[in-house]
């Protein structure tokens, strides 16, 4: 142990006392200053401005311009530059015959050599720490455990460079050969990721052997048992390999002798590494304050109800239209439900490949011309650069779907992944059509769970005397929002279990029912009928009831038995001007933020300084109090424009113009067009919504675009399903937002921060070295 420190030590003195150590040195402090100073003048500008800070630390220090993301790319150019020489010097000056006569082996050499670079690195990790402290100074309620959680991250980093580096210079005795060699390296290293990931336990050594992100885990907070273990073996691996090629000098050995010892080296890191990258062998701390990198409590809870195995099965098809993949991004998707698998280690993934496609489609016509089915797959596993062998035909696939139960016709042949309790209970869990982010994120993920997890709440629409249907193509229909599998907002991809009633069944008919919708009837309610859905009020039910100007009246006997009334008449404003009037843009009102998160969230985006989001109501009546029914009574929605009024003359609202008419009744003002009922009935919270217009949530609203207008509509959706399943359902997903926003540092102060670490503090550094360099070279 003497030798390897005395090896270090003059490892380390004869690194300051070359210039490329004190450049390499300045450069490192220039750069890291220089980017950290920007950022805290950008930061102080900012604020002194007027503008809002958010999460300071993140911003500093690990978002995807941090500090930390900038220095690991820094190391990947200066770590070759540092370590090109420390074995390779040594044998193009002959010294290392000096070394080899001294009572020393190879392993103190090499040991010797790595210490006095980790030694170096402690004084880089030191000249980072002083920006850790600094801002710690200097932000409140700075998240000093994530950040020096990067920092051991980069240090770690450093460690592999320096590992790798050392065997890349016992290779040649060319320092530059050395450092090109290592460059190398890590361009492989950062691409073995791909490579044979079409085989399962390939797929699962190169995939662990890969550096890329490696260092990321840390910066972004997470400390892993695997990620640690990676950076000590792989690193131990490479000083091995330089040991053993010191060794190798002094003795003679066959070249057989010589691989063989190479790989045992390899194998025995790999199998390591293999074994340790089990999940059931992993532990993990997240140090990020709101634990960003960890399911959210509510989704835990999920996970933790499901005992027995748990299968997701994911189908693939060549012809996908929303997403797709091939088997070289297995190991990228399964990281999808890496959070998931913390929690629930024995869970099984697996993917099934093939291709399907109806060739009578038009535009499989256009993209596949005069090609059969099987010419179209050739040509597109072609530009997929894959195998036609890894998908199963239509025949094997249809063989699949009996054997398993399943129709994945109904799934559109389209992306989709099939979740299976060992119980029996199973789900589908689907991509969406959205452009950017077509996967389900922890709110669907959990859901899916749940909904095999534990009961949900059974949603019901009336489906009698013409109102609003949960399976119709018409845009008055609800079918958009209720089970149009690919909009990510749809009630089944929520885990709400939905079914139609008509009150013609009686009673019985509703009273498995949670949660009923009566939006829009066309014709009134029989006595019988209206008896039933008074009856499933007074047992303290949650309702959901909708109507319109035109069929208000039908819903008459139910609003006075809530205490509420329609009030005739069409709402118009003038503030749309590029729109009918009865467009009307509502806004939530200061009550709504009490009743759960998705509520207080929805208030947030309208109420948001410069917020172009609104309520769209095309066509509303406006909800008054009548008399009370021992009902908490809660505006929801009221319209944006104080001089919103009831139109009772106008028809035609495209070409003629509404007009105020006072003699008529028309009275203008902030008119309520949304209302939620609330009180304690048959020991039940019961909850009711009652909505002046039934096409806020509607097929053609919810798909519409209409510009220079932004429609939160979906997000309302979400509010009022959430309010009805008592915040069970949409899952709560959401984190506590970040409290380190604010910096005691002023615009002025700023600017002198960024002049002092750019330039004087690696000035002085420089005249510290150059000191040292003369005074060395005096003696």
């Amino acid at each position: 142990m003497r030798a390897i420190y005395r090896i270090a030590r003059l490892e380390l003195s004869n690194l300051f006392y070359s210039p490329v150590a004190w450049l390499l040195l300045v450069l490192f402090v220039f750069m890291t200053g220089m980017t950290f100073g920007e950022m805290m003048e950008s930061l102080s500008r900012k604020q002194e401005l007027g503008r809002n800070l958010y999460a300071i630390s993140k911003e500093i220090f690990y978002n995807s311009r941090g500090l930390w993301g900038s220095v690991s790319q820094w190391f990947y150019l200066v770590m070759p530059l540092l370590t090109m020489g420390l074995i390779s010097q040594e044998f193009s000056r002959g010294s290392i015959k000096l070394l080899f006569s001294a009572p020393i082996t190879g392993r103190h050499i090499v040991l010797g050599k790595y210490l006095g670079m980790m030694l170096y690195g402690l004084i880089m990790m030191a000249i980072l720490l002083v920006f850790v402290v600094i801002t710690g100074c200097i932000v409140e309620s700075f998240g000093w455990a994530t950040v020096l959680t990067g920092l051991l991250g980069l240090y770690l980093l450093f460690g592999l460079y320096a590992a790798i580096g050392l065997f890349m210079s016992t290779l040649t005795n060319y320092p530059i050969v050395a450092a090109i060699g290592m460059i190398a390296l890590l361009t492989l290293l950062g691409l073995v990721s791909g490579i044979w990931q079409e085989y399962a336990f390939v797929r699962e050594i190169t995939y662990w052997l890969s550096l890329g992100g490696r260092a990321n885990t840390f910066i972004r907070g997470l400390i892993c048992s695997e990620d640690i273990i990676y950076f000590v073996i792989m690193s131990g691996m490479f000083l091995g390999f330089a040991v053993l090629k010191l060794e190798l000098l002094r003795e003679s050995c066959s070249f057989a002798g010589k691989v063989s010892r190479y790989l045992g080296i390899f194998l025995l890191t790999m199998l390591v590494g293999y074994l340790t990258s089990r999940p059931m062998l992993k532990w993990y701390y997240d140090a990020t304050y709101t634990k960003e990198n960890s399911l959210t409590k509510a989704s835990q809870d999920i996970v933790e109800k499901l005992d027995g195995k748990l299968k997701l099965t994911t189908y693939v098809n060549l012809f996908g239209e929303l997403y797709g993949m091939t088997a070289k991004g297995i190991k990228r998707d399964i990281d999808r439900y890496e959070r998931y698998i913390r929690c629930k280690p024995d869970m099984e993934l697996d993917y099934v490949f093939y291709y399907h496609a109806d060739t009578t489609n038009e535009n499989f016509k256009k993209r596949y011309p005069g090609k059969t089915l099987l010419g179209a797959a050739k040509d597109a596993v072609k530009l997929q650069d894959t195998r036609l062998g890894r998908y199963l035909t239509p025949e094997e696939i249809a063989e699949v779907e009996v054997e398993k139960g399943i129709r994945l016709s109904d799934e559109r042949y389209d992306f989709v992944t099939l979740i299976e309790r060992e119980n029996g209970e199973r789900t589908f869990l689907r991509v969406y059509r959205e452009y950017m982010n077509p996967l389900p994120g922890e709110t669907e993920i959990s859901a899916a769970l749940k909904r095999i997890a534990m009961r949900l709440p059974r949603v019901g629409f009336i489906e009698d005397r013409g109102t609003r249907s949960s399976v119709g193509d018409l845009n008055r229909d609800y079918s958009y929002f209720v089970s149009e599998k690919t909009y990510r907002r749809a009630m089944i991809n929520q885990g709400f279990d939905v079914m139609d009633v008509s009150l013609r069944d009686g009673y019985g008919a509703l009273d498995s029912l949670d949660i009923l919708i009566v939006s829009d009837p066309l014709e009134p309610f029989s006595s019988e009928e209206l008896d039933i859905l008074f009856r499933y009020v007074e047992n303290g039910k949650n309702l959901f009831v909708a109507s319109k100007p035109k069929t208000y009246s039908c819903l008459t006997p139910l609003m006075e038995r809530l205490g509420l009334q329609f009030e005739p008449g069409v709402l118009v404003q003038e503030a749309v001007r590029e729109y009918p009037m009865n467009l009307l843009l509502c806004t939530v009102t200061d009550s709504v933020r009490e009743l759960s998160h998705l509520w207080d969230n929805l208030y947030n985006m309208t109420h948001r300084k410069n917020s172009a989001l609104s309520l769209v109501m095309p066509g509303a009546l406006s909800i008054q109090q009548k008399s009370d029914k021992g009902f908490r009574v809660i505006p929801l929605l009221i319209s944006r424009d104080s001089m919103a009024w009831n139109e009772l003359e106008t028809v035609d609202f495209v070409n003629d113009t509404a007009r105020l008419n006072p003699k008529i009744g028309e009275r203008a003002g902030v008119k309520t067009t949304m209302v939620g009922l609330e009180r304690e009935q048959a020991g039940r919270l019961q909850r009711i919504i009652v909505s002046g217009d039934a096409d806020c949530i509607s097929m053609g609203e919810l798909a519409v675009s209409r510009r220079g207008i932004s429609s939160a509509n979906g997000a309302l959706l979400m509010a009022m399903l959430n309010w009805f399943s008592y915040e069970e359902l949409p899952v709560n997903a959401s984190r506590p937002s970040y409290i380190d926003n604010k910096l005691n540092l002023g615009m002025e102060a700023g600017a002198s921060f960024k002049v002092v670490l750019q330039w004087i503090f690696p000035a002085l550094l420089l005249l510290m070295g150059i000191f040292v360099l003369i005074r060395r070279k005096g003696k």
